[in-house]
């Protein structure tokens, strides 16, 4: 089922608190689609339903929060379950609840661990399971927010990268297997997006994984929530917003050497107390 408009589609974005998704909703809402918001902070997902509200142009589109942590199978379930019943089945599902906690391997603990991968896979996995009964007969489409970090391995985020690489092969999957159910899915591979969370990893990245970063070009929440959508519409299978995110991704496909080389050099140099510029 190709996504030519989103007047008067249902769309379900989980982690619309803030961020990615609370920018798609923002831009949906404005091209007259029916919403529903999910996220764990109540607090916040009713300032961001309140926010996405003004954007509404139709009086007659419909915006609603729901409280729940994706990494809890049983409340996604109950969730999906009563928006289903207050604003109708999904036409779209948008996967963009997540979090990220750089450190390096050995400062990882079990809990941080577990708890990485209960919200970034498993909690997609629950989500897209719970919607599925609901779409399978209707057809839509289904992105999943993977991460540059999800084609790239990036110092400082084993866990992470390591929950972002399965987005990506479980969407790869899912694309061949829900197409003869008319449901597209596409994967999302923004690079450092300006969001509260990115804000807060400074408070615990490495001073190499800095350095990694340091030259490159922090993208919009609102940029990426339009490359999004423009996927959708294109149904893409992989979409990759901003020129140094295409960048990566070709270089990391066609001369994956080359990109180990110089993230090699850049760990050295900063190991070494010089910045990525220095000779």
């Amino acid at each position: 089922m190709r996504i030519k408009t989103f007047s008067g589609k249902r769309v379900y974005v989980f982690g619309g608190s803030s961020g990615i998704g609370l920018a798609a909703a923002r831009q949906l809402a404005g091209m007259g689609a029916d919403l529903a918001l999910f996220a764990r902070d109540g607090n916040k997902l009713e300032k961001a339903g309140q926010e996405v509200r003004h954007f509404v142009t139709d009086p007659s589109r419909q915006v609603h929060v729901f409280t729940v942590d994706v990494s809890n199978r049983d409340r996604v379930l109950e969730a999906v379950a009563n928006a289903a019943r207050v604003l109708g089945p999904p036409n779209i599902l948008i996967n963009c609840a997540g979090r990220a906690i750089p450190r390096c391997f050995a400062d990882i603990g079990e809990d941080q661990l577990s708890q990485t991968l209960a919200i970034n896979l498993c909690g997609t996995w629950h989500t897209i399971a719970t919607a599925l009964p609901y779409m399978r007969e209707r057809g839509g489409h289904i992105v999943n927010v993977s991460s540059v970090a999800g084609f790239l391995g990036v110092y400082g985020y084993a866990d992470y990268a390591a929950s972002k690489f399965a987005v990506m092969g479980l969407s790869e999957v899912l694309r061949s297997e829900f197409k003869p159910m008319g449901i597209g899915v596409s994967v999302l591979c923004p690079p450092d997006t300006d969001t509260p969370a990115l804000a807060a990893e400074a408070a615990t990245k490495p001073e190499e994984t800095k350095a990694i970063s340091a030259g490159a070009r922090v993208l919009s929440a609102d940029a990426v929530a339009k490359a999004m959508i423009r996927g959708i519409q294109k149904n893409r299978a992989v979409i990759v917003p901003g020129f140094d995110g295409r960048l990566i991704w070709l270089a990391k496909r066609l001369f994956p050497g080359v990109v180990a080389f110089f993230m090699d050099r850049t760990i050295r140099r900063t190991r070494c107390g010089k910045t990525p510029a220095d000779g």
